[in-house]
């Protein structure tokens, strides 16, 4: 094996959605590939699409020539218009086209990833024209399939893998953004604490810890005295932070503890994929 070992968690991950995405949308008839999503205004056909999109980028495939429609109300940043090219550019594809390009490009890619011999600092292709280090690139791609993986299940009723190996590199990413959101975007006070108490599937108990100069950390050890304490299910905690649903849709599914305020604060800003 070439993979160096700090990206092989990242390739499983990679792998395991992959796969299930690619079992989900097989059997899809023409008009299923046309239902919404949790995904802000995109169909079931746009994320595979997106999908296809950012796996033929990593492979270093040139981006599609093509004009995005003036009326599409949902882009309104230059990171979204730049999502949106290689999704529109695949917007009247038949399913049969849809999983052909799927199969081939997860192929592709796959072959890629089992030759990897790149170090994972290695510099690479990131959107709008940026680079990233080669495990960021490949971390960040295990969170987008794995997020929209569970984006597909919800859309065609069929719930699993919330506890996949893609669900662990989740849990990392967007535990990474608890101190910007607690103390930057909610603005907890300085020298105060906030818990989160998150149980289901994958489980973990953190506290956001905001220091005298408000700069927010993030750790394990528990809090004997928190300004507040959120306690929400796993599945309900990655939809609230991938902005796929506002916290007043799932109210019954959040308990707050402590400074109401300020939890309805985190809560309100809690979305932190663009």
């Amino acid at each position: 094996m070439t993979v160096h070992p700090s990206l092989q968690t990242y390739a499983d991950a990679w792998t395991h959605s992959i796969e299930a995405i690619t079992e989900l949308v097989m059997p899809l008839v023409e008009g299923e590939w046309n239902r919404a999503t949790p995904c802000p205004a995109w169909s079931v056909r746009d994320i595979v699409s997106h999908i296809i999109g950012m796996e033929c980028e990593q492979l270093g495939d040139p981006r599609p020539i093509h004009t995005l429609p003036r009326d599409l109300y949902h882009v309104q940043s230059e990171f979204a218009r730049y999502m949106e090219m290689q999704v529109d550019v695949r917007r009247h594809h038949t399913a049969p086209e849809m999983t052909s390009e799927l199969e081939y490009t997860v192929i592709r890619r796959a072959r890629q990833l089992r030759n990897e011999s790149r170090a994972p600092d290695t510099m690479v292709r990131a959107p709008l024209g940026a680079e990233q280090t080669l495990e960021l690139a490949l971390r960040m791609r295990a969170f987008d399939v794995w997020v929209h993986e569970q984006d597909l299940r919800w859309a065609l009723g069929k719930p699993g893998n919330l506890d996949s190996p893609g669900a662990y590199v989740a849990r990392d990413i967007l535990l990474h953004t608890l101190p910007r959101v607690v103390a930057k975007d909610a603005g907890a006070p300085p020298n105060s604490a906030v818990v989160f108490d998150i149980h289901g599937p994958v489980e973990f108990l953190r506290t956001v810890r905001v220091d005298a100069d408000g700069h927010g950390t993030v750790d394990g050890a528990p809090s004997l005295g928190p300004l507040a304490t959120i306690a929400m299910d796993w599945e309900t905690f990655v939809r609230l932070s991938c902005g796929r649903v506002r916290p007043h849709a799932v109210a019954d599914r959040v308990k707050t503890e402590g400074d109401q305020e300020l939890a309805a604060a985190i809560l309100r800003d809690f979305a932190v994929t663009p």
